[in-house]
């Protein structure tokens, strides 16, 4: 590989963690101040309902838009559409209503996707068809995206303590453009067309593993939101009566934690097997691996649950149960995230990689609302029942994936 293409990843990755710090940050700031402001559990949710459906719509469409358009023109896209996102929301307090948020946040999360779908689908191309160096650059790139998005997420809390959510909001804004007028000047332009012109109709994939991996992908991370985005930071505010800031460390903690696992989930992935089988090889995931790392995660929100009713101390078990859930939770998703770039086409691969984020953002979508609406009604203990089920549908579904996938993929 050249210096010109190494260049191209860094500015893809550059742009990319920029984008996720504000990301994180704003999903912070809004849960915060809004619940500050007097906001129910699931009106909360209600402000990312746009956010998440969007997602789910941008990653359908920004997949058929970025084989025909190139990548590089979704990133930015996606970097210029989250400034005006950020620019919405510094009106007079006064205007700041549910469907005015509901808007700059659905406009939030087409920029989301759009970015997140074209640095992904890079990685396929840069990397070419070398498995292993695939797998590294994606747990890589998928480790320190959500690294910094736990940054984001003290950065938010942190913001919202000292300079307020205006404040917070305007200087995000402004960082963020600076960014993407460098993106615009420095990106290569034709990366990632197909040689194709790509139909509508290839918008759904073709393709069983990749409707497999992209159902599992749901559950997965219906999963983790269906307790985590608006059930948790709001219990540990209104029960056990965390600042904002504390709340804010706590998760960004987390989230650092689950992308360093993620980084280097090719190392473990690559022991386990062979400490297990005495083997001196190395090992790439496959279907096996998803479904073994799926049953693995399972029983950690039921685990929670019981300490909870039994008496143990409520901090800890959240705080122990919650590290526990991101280390297994962060190498599920690391699988997840190899396996996808693996099954794609390398002609049109953002294609394949749009629509099985499109799942990922169906899943957020469905645990947000859940989140919301389950812990308004039942608390936070239905919250992780729920997450055990939706854990455990996807590891049925991985069951049926490839246990030795191809190199390469191809239409089934």
């Amino acid at each position: 590989m050249g210096p010109a293409e190494m260049r191209q990843y860094a500015i893809i990755t550059g742009s990319y963690w920029a984008f996720t710090l504000t990301d994180g940050a704003l999903r912070m700031l809004v849960v915060l101040y809004f619940h500050q402001l007097g906001y129910a559990p699931l009106a909360i949710a209600l402000l990312f309902l746009f956010y998440e459906v969007f997602g789910v719509l941008t990653n359908l469409v920004g997949g058929w838009l970025a084989a025909r358009l190139g990548l590089a023109t979704t990133l930015i896209a996606g970097l210029i559409l989250q400034v005006i996102a950020l620019a919405m929301l510094l009106v007079d307090e006064a205007m700041l209503g549910v469907l005015w948020v509901m808007a700059a946040q659905g406009l939030s999360g087409i920029a989301k996707d759009l970015n997140k779908m074209s640095a992904k689908s890079s990685v396929k191309l840069i990397a070419g068809d070398a498995e292993s160096r695939l797998y590294k650059w994606t747990a890589a790139l998928t480790g320190s995206k959500n690294a910094l998005k736990g940054a984001g997420f003290f950065m938010g809390g942190a913001l919202l303590a000292t300079v307020g959510f205006r404040g917070a909001i305007g200087g995000m804004a402004t960082a963020l453009a600076l960014v993407a007028v460098l993106t615009v000047l420095l990106l290569d332009r034709k990366a990632g067309k197909a040689s194709f012109k790509p139909r509508f109709s290839d918008l759904v994939s073709r393709s069983p593993r990749i409707n497999r991996l992209s159902l599992a992908r749901l559950f997965l991370f219906g999963a983790r939101d269906v307790w985590f985005v608006v059930a948790l930071p709001v219990f540990l505010q209104s029960q056990l009566g965390w600042s904002g800031l504390a709340v804010g460390s706590l998760l960004a903690v987390w989230i650092v934690g689950y992308g360093s696992i993620q980084g280097i989930a090719p190392l473990i992935t690559g022991v386990l097997p062979r400490v297990i089988s005495g083997s001196a090889s190395g090992h790439t995931p496959d279907g096996t691996s998803a479904w073994r790392w799926g049953l693995a995660l399972t029983g950690i929100p039921t685990l929670v649950v019981v300490a909870m009713v039994t008496g143990f101390n409520i901090t800890a078990t959240i705080i122990v149960g919650l590290l526990a859930f991101g280390v297994v939770f962060a190498i599920n998703s690391a699988v997840h995230s190899y396996l996808i770039v693996s099954y794609a086409g390398v002609d049109g691969v953002s294609l394949d990689v749009g629509f099985y984020y499109m799942s990922n953002a169906m899943g957020r979508l469905l645990g947000t609302l859940l989140s919301g609406g389950i812990y308004q009604l039942y608390g936070l203990e239905a919250c992780l029942l729920m997450s055990t089920l939706m854990v455990g549908a996807a590891t049925i579904v991985s069951v049926r994936l490839p246990a030795n996938p191809p190199p390469k993929a191809v239409i089934e």
